[in-house]
């Protein structure tokens, strides 16, 4: 039987190249990869397959159907998704500066200048999301990659559509 990754290998060889895992989460793992197409790198968010065999895939399809809707200079944004073989995955550009927990692990603190700045953008980042109806829930360094001195918000995982928090 093939792991997850053998089946997306397969299914998106003919428009990404799988290079090796990023990072593995509690619903997902992702791996960075090259798109053949545009040739570039971009990391892909695949769901773990077990978790939507016992939770169903609707919190991650929520969480490509938010994210893909979002438009900001400093939210990842959504690039391709889709079903591979039965292995849900999307696809964001690749962040090779690493993410905010990255950075005060290796560095331990920020200059203030920096610090503002990173505020500022996940701040503005936030306020666009909030108004476009989606509140994100899971703010974290991990959650907010470094990109040539700038935030980039990722990570929409658990974010709700605003108006389902009053259901909740």
């Amino acid at each position: 039987m093939d792991s997850p990754i053998d089946a997306l290998t397969r299914a998106l060889a003919d428009r990404y190249r799988i290079e090796r895992e990023l990072g593995v989460g509690g619903m997902a793992t992702v791996f960075l990869a090259r798109d053949l197409r545009h040739d570039r790198d971009v990391a892909i968010k695949v769901m773990h397959p077990e978790i939507a065999q016992s939770l169903g895939a609707e919190r991650f399809l929520r969480e490509i159907a938010l994210t893909a809707n979002l438009r900001h200079p400093h939210i990842l944004p959504l690039y391709d998704s889709g079903n591979a073989d039965g292995v849900l995955f999307y696809v964001m550009p690749f962040i090779d500066g690493g993410s905010l927990r990255d950075r005060l692990k290796r560095d331990r603190q920020l200059p203030i200048d920096e610090a503002l700045t990173i505020a500022r953008e996940v701040a503005d980042a936030l306020g666009y999301a909030h108004a476009s109806g989606v509140v994100h829930r899971d703010i974290k360094p991990e959650n907010i990659l470094l990109e040539r001195g700038h935030a980039v918000v990722s990570d929409f995982g658990i974010a709700r559509a605003a108006t389902a928090l009053g259901s909740e």
